[in-house]
Order: structure tokens, then sequence, then C-alpha cells
């Protein structure tokens, strides 16, 4: 893969995760009426991510052995991203 399509792969990566970020403390902030919003597309930015790290991984941009350790990091968020969810619903 050419350099240049690494080097967006890791823009798209450090976006979806400030995104990420920003969407999570938004929550934190709001009622629980609007909260859920900001969860939802929070969760959408949390599948975003494990698609953009696996690519990482497959084109070999990204050492399979951190690709497994961020891959768990972000099952456990996600565990936490759906209980957060499902505590407001």
């Amino acid at each position: 893969m050419p350099k240049k399509n690494k080097y967006s792969l890791g823009e798209k990566l450090s976006k979806a995760t400030f995104d990420l970020l920003e969407l999570l403390i938004a929550a934190s902030f709001h009622q629980k009426e609007t909260k859920i919003a900001y969860l939802d597309r929070a969760n959408v930015k949390l599948d975003l991510l494990k698609i953009l790290i696996r690519l990482a991984e497959d084109i070999k941009a990204l050492p399979t052995k951190k690709y497994l350790y961020l891959e768990e990091l972000l099952q456990e968020i996600g565990k936490m991203l759906g209980g957060w969810i499902r505590s407001i619903r």
C-alpha cells in the first residue's frame, strides 16, 4: 500500500478516536433525554474505529500483536458503552 494511503488511514483513525472521545464527553454533560443521541453516535464511531483498526492490520500498517491489544481495548469500551446505553433506555 502506498505511503500516502497509510498516512490517510492514520489520520482517519486519529479523527475517529477524537470524535469518539468528544461524543462521550458531550454525553456525560447532557440530560437523559438528549444523552442517548450522543451515545448512539459514539457507538457508531466505535464501530468505525474497529473497522479502521482491522483494515490497518490487514494492510500490515499495524502489527498483529498491537492489533489484538487494541481490539481487546475496543471490545471493553464497547461493553461499557453498551451498558451505559442500556442503563438509559
